[in-house]
């Protein structure tokens, strides 16, 4: 067991061996049925890792900006290169990547449910509710998306000295990636809002 908590790829391949054990024991030992790998096992499997990428996504974002941008002047100077140089970085490529990653399992998962064109109108052939709040979630996320690879990510890269720039350049892009950083945190919440009121319809 300690070897494979003390390595982090090890704990995370089993916690998917443990996702599929309980796959396995619900799905077909206590159910009585062989399991179908149907469209709605599909779909399933689409959502399954829309959230999982989603809790990475947003936990990051809230890191980002309830511990590290905070804490920031707090930090003596001459240990801030750990965090811009080290943590910073990290944060930053598992933040992009799960932002990519909750798009893509997101139109998957809509498509597959057969829902993705009605959605990005908002509901307007549907007549609104459950799929309305569906739509606004995914444009949410789409802006939120957009704002993490077009925005914050190339202004990062400057302000943490990945590309060139000069001191002036570095310090706006700074302010920059902060507060489209602060504006994703805004929209998270009505985003989940709109996500979870689908999943509940009222």
């Amino acid at each position: 067991m300690v070897a494979i908590l003390t390595n982090l790829r090890n704990t995370v391949l089993a916690g998917f061996a443990l996702a599929a054990l309980v796959l396995v024991i619900v799905g077909v030992v206590t159910s009585g049925y062989s399991l179908k790998f149907d469209q709605a096992f599909w779909a399933f499997l689409a959502r399954w890792l829309h959230v999982l990428s989603g809790i990475m996504w947003i936990g990051l974002l809230y890191y980002l900006n309830f511990v590290q941008i905070p804490s920031m002047p707090k930090i003596p100077d001459e240990q801030k290169p750990a965090v811009s140089k080290v943590i910073a970085p990290a944060v930053l490529f598992w933040f992009r990547w799960a932002a990519m990653s909750t798009l893509v399992f997101g139109v998957i998962l809509a498509l597959l449910n057969r829902y993705f064109v009605d959605a990005v109108l908002l509901g307007i052939t549907s007549g609104g509710g459950r799929i309305t709040l569906i739509g606004i979630g995914m444009w949410l996320g789409t802006i939120m998306w957009f704002n993490v690879w077009f925005v914050i990510w190339p202004n990062q890269k400057k302000a943490l000295g990945i590309v060139e720039a000069t001191p002036d350049e570095k310090k706006a892009a700074a302010r920059t990636a902060m507060l489209f950083s602060r504006t994703n945190t805004m929209l998270s919440i009505p985003m989940l809002y709109c996500m979870v009121g689908a999943q509940n319809s009222y």
